[in-house]
């Protein structure tokens, strides 16, 4: 691997899908593509990667589908942990563990870190008001209560935020209230919950967030607000799903749990400490949270911003012994290094909504299209700083205008002439100054996108390497090797020009186009594995509790961000094809198909 020498650990926190229903397309533009691209590139520079993630299970929003389905919502948290690992799978997110919050590990550590928190007098106990269902009597998670922001006035704010204006709310605090799941207005009932002391860490992560350089412009500005106006949080509920309470008086309640913001955002610490668990080395997740030159990474949509750069910092600190206190039994914790926030995506203007059937399902992309295309799109066109709108339209466009006809027909033409002429990658002459041209402006493409996508500006990144395969296009097209039959020697150099340039826009295009970048190193003789795949693994729980699948895998593999000379004489055989053209009558049937789609899961709420 290149650039030893700077390696550093690298974490990769990725948002944990909510399991209450399969995930559209919009879950993975703000979590999933995002954060394999990033850990792809940091791989293949040589560094030292652990992306982790899983399925969120607790809460109210389970319980409530699970009831909507006639089973428990242990095993409605089964089957979606399921097909949610399956659906990331397939769209080759290389997690060096995806796991689940119902793990006896998991809840090991979240009770590890309440109970640091509480010595150090982070956590209180005092009453709140609850909301309640009146036709259920079952406690309503802030989230599933809208009406209208008391400071602003914006009718659709929910019970924990306000998205118009940004404030941090209660549910008693709407005016109007009403359930999301029936439409009832709740009860409030006073009952005795944990809090965690936010205004406590206000100069630290004041301080904290003073000093973050990089950052998206949208995090600094919303986190900054919100740590200027610091309220208690309420980290219990009245559930009977959930984290236990480890206190004496409280650990045995079957009406008392954690609630599950505050469990989900440990579950990065949590499933930290279960990959080093299962790679057989029980304390090699020190090195990606206590290494002073560790860095972390955390990738989400613009909703769970509050939770990654106020709360799960606040926790982090508290635990910690800062400001005041002692560490945990853990030790101290890093804060992240960066919030890597994605906007929304819409769907044909619309929010996507799975109980409005305004959806298009991961997994219905990745049977009809494959998984490049759509991950290609979502690089190319998704909501990196801003919302953006998915239409069926430019995705048949980019696909076969910027795949199929720029990178795929590269490939196709300069390994056609090579093989029918040739049959093996022929030695170069004497380069001209067009040819030196070009492979400059190609190894000059691994400084100009490494630096987009080390800053995380991953749009432009891929448009940068895109363009390098224009100019590869450019000077095939410019030197026409299929004209040179009367100068053979010079058609040979041409050729092997060629072919170093898309085996460096092969590497460049690695991190957004795994699956397609492994087919081309394979046409070009490479062997072994170029860019590693997760792999779907049954496993039983580490501390005895029932066995679940994971997303592990192999990414020591030969993919490095640097261009490397190509080896005359390997062999080349027909070129396969990397991508499909699609039928621009595909637009209208996906349109139907969205407008006949029946309910299959409650809108998911996390």
């Amino acid at each position: 691997m290149p650039m030893k020498e700077t390696a550093r650990p690298v974490l990769t926190a990725v948002a944990w899908p909510y399991a209450n229903g399969p995930r559209h397309i919009g879950h993975v533009a703000g979590f999933g593509v995002p954060s394999d691209v990033f850990s792809r590139y940091r791989r293949m520079r040589g560094d030292r990667v652990l992306m982790v993630s899983g399925t969120d299970e607790h809460g109210t929003p389970i319980q409530v589908q699970a009831d909507r389905e006639g089973v428990t919502a242990r095993e409605l948290a089964d089957r979606y942990n399921r097909v949610i690992a399956e659906d990331l799978q397939g769209l080759g997110l290389s997690y060096d563990l995806f796991t689940r919050t119902t793990t006896r590990n998991h809840y090991a550590v979240v009770q590890e870190l309440f109970t640091a928190l509480f010595a150090n007098g982070y956590v209180v106990e005092r009453p709140q008001l609850s909301a309640v269902s009146p036709s259920t009597g079952r406690t309503l998670p802030d989230r599933y209560i809208e009406g209208t922001c008391p400071i602003c006035g914006d009718d659709s704010a929910r019970g924990d935020q306000c998205d118009n204006c940004g404030n941090q709310l209660d549910p008693q605090d709407l005016k109007d209230p009403r359930s999301r799941i029936n439409g009832e207005t709740p009860r409030f009932v006073e009952s005795p919950q944990f809090f965690l002391e936010l205004p406590a860490f206000a100069e630290a992560l004041g301080s904290w967030m003073q000093s973050r350089v990089g950052w998206r412009q949208n995090v600094l500005s919303f986190s900054s607000n919100l740590i200027a106006d610091l309220k208690p949080r309420a980290i219990s509920r009245d559930l009977d799903w959930g984290v236990p309470i480890p206190l004496p008086d409280w650990r045995d309640r079957g009406d008392k749990r954690l609630y599950v913001w505050f469990d989900a955002v440990i579950g990065y610490l949590s499933a930290s400490v279960e990959w080093a668990r299962r790679t057989g080395d029980a304390d090699a997740w020190r090195q990606f949270w206590q290494n002073p030159d560790a860095t972390s990474y955390y990738f989400m949509g613009k909703d769970n911003v509050v939770f990654h750069s106020v709360i799960w910092p606040a926790i982090l600190l508290g635990a910690s012994g800062k400001p005041d206190g002692t560490p945990g039994e853990l030790g101290p914790l890093a804060l992240p290094s960066e919030v890597v926030s994605s906007e929304f995506l819409t769907m044909e203007g619309k929010k996507f909504s799975s109980s409005r059937s305004v959806v298009i399902y991961v997994r219905d992309v990745l049977e009809r299209y494959g998984p490049d295309a759509l991950r290609y799109y979502l690089a190319a066109a998704g909501p990196e700083t801003s919302d953006t709108d998915f239409t069926w339209e430019q995705f048949v466009t980019r696909n076969n205008t910027e795949l199929v006809a720029g990178w795929g027909n590269l490939v196709n033409r300069s390994l056609s002439l090579v093989h029918k002429n040739l049959g093996a990658i022929p030695a170069a002459g004497t380069f001209t100054e067009a040819d030196q041209a070009a492979l400059a402006g190609s190894r000059a493409g691994f400084d100009s996108v490494g630096d987009l996508l080390g800053r995380n500006q991953q749009k432009a990144a891929l448009a940068e390497a895109m363009r390098v395969v224009g100019e590869a296009n450019r000077y095939l097209s410019d030197q026409a090797p299929w004209k040179l039959k009367d100068d053979l020697p010079r058609r040979d150099t041409v050729l092997h020009v060629a072919l170093q340039l898309i085996d460096d826009a092969k590497s460049l295009l690695t991190p957004f186009l795994p699956h397609s970048s492994e087919k081309v190193y394979a046409m070009l003789g490479g062997t072994g594995t170029w860019s590693g795949m997760p792999e779907l693994r049954e496993v039983e729980d580490l501390d005895g509790g029932p066995g679940y699948p994971v997303l592990m895998g192999d990414y020591a593999t030969e993919a490095v961000w640097e261009s490397r000379p190509i080896r005359p004489g390997v062999p080349i055989g027909p070129p396969v094809p990397l991508f499909t053209k699609l039928d621009p009558s595909i637009v209208e049937e996906e349109l139907q198909r969205l407008a006949g789609e029946a309910d299959p899961a409650a809108d998911p709420v996390t």
